[in-house]
């Protein structure tokens, strides 16, 4: 009797341990794994959003880079990492695409990570060498379709936004164009630039200064509304293409069995950051915008990463382009 209430209590201890560690956490520092080089968009996003969710965390979270083509190292380590909430993952719009852009993919988006919650949201534009011959978009539309045989679109290479945002556009249009892929947007500018290709499109973080510099057209930019740096410059889904959207957003996640009390913790946090008047500022530097605290729950990150998924795989396998 007495070696049964032994163990009845010692597995009820351990039962318990998990539990008590979860609502003590975090006690030590958490790593942020980022799936780029350090510098680039997500990179920075990373980092603002790092040391502002410390803050209600009261512990450093550091930031972490794990580059690799397509950006699938990352996820991969946080999938087999330990579900304690010290490693967490901050992926864009790749989280969605590349189940489709894979085929031999060694993570699954949608089962092997507890959400944390959306982060931001970068819109894109898309724009042209300064002297094609389209006035506006309706010109631009009528003229692309009339040469897509001649007509050239760059992109960053396969898996870039935009990428992503070409494949889009010409299923929206209904349209193949010739497309020349570069290894990174800075090639792929500098020959929009040059006049060698025709249009990409592209996100504001790339685009802003040239189109401000009158270097290049602008045409329309990809958000649901418009773009407060970019106020003279409609929308798409204004200029006929209705419903279309393209934005690079981020968002976290951390491996699948994390304790909820911890993914409570986790979400709360972002949620304060995201309210957080100096994150907002550096994000819309970015030409970034925050997302509000209602959208960086576990919730809305699993429809939004369902909603991506379903919306990009048929594009994408339409398209025949895959990463491996």
């Amino acid at each position: 009797m007495i070696i049964s209430r032994t163990s009845a209590a010692l597995a009820a201890l351990l039962l318990a341990a998990p539990f008590a560690q979860a609502q003590n956490y975090p006690t030590k520092a958490l790593n942020m794994l980022v799936p780029y080089a350090a510098g680039g968009p997500t990179d920075t996003v990373a980092r603002v959003t790092a040391q502002a969710m410390g803050k209600p965390l009261g512990q450093t979270v550091v930031v972490e880079n794990r580059p690799s083509a397509g950006g699938i190292l990352a996820p991969e380590v946080v999938k087999n990492s330990k579900p304690d909430g010290y490693s967490i993952l901050i992926h864009h719009i790749g989280m969605a695409t590349t189940p489709a852009l894979y085929r031999q993919l060694r993570f699954n988006p949608l089962t092997d990570f507890e959400y944390i919650g959306l982060i931001n949201d970068v819109p894109m534009t898309v724009i042209a060498r300064q002297n094609f011959p389209a006035r506006d978009f309706k010109e631009f539309l009528a003229y692309v379709k009339a040469n897509k045989a001649k007509v050239t679109y760059a992109n960053a290479g396969i898996g870039a936004a935009s990428h992503l945002c070409g494949m889009l556009f010409m299923s929206a249009i209904q349209t193949d164009l010739l497309t020349v892929p570069y290894k990174g947007t800075a090639p792929a500018m500098n020959d929009l630039l040059g006049g060698t290709v025709d249009f990409m499109c592209d996100q504001t973080t790339n685009t802003t200064n040239q189109i401000k510099s009158g270097k290049v057209k602008v045409y329309a930019v990809t958000s649901k509304k418009r773009v407060p740096s970019l106020p003279d410059v409609p929308t798409l889904d204004e200029l006929g293409l209705k419903g279309f959207e393209v934005g690079i957003w981020h968002a976290l996640y951390a491996p699948k069995g994390t304790p909820k009390p911890v993914i409570d913790k986790l979400s709360g946090a972002l949620q304060e950051a995201v309210k957080d008047d100096t994150v907002k500022k550096r994000f819309a530097d970015l030409g970034a915008e925050a997302y509000p605290a209602d959208k960086a729950t576990p919730r809305a990150l699993a429809a939004h990463v369902k909603a991506e998924i379903d919306k990009w795989g048929p594009i994408i396998r339409k398209a025949g382009v895959y990463a491996d």
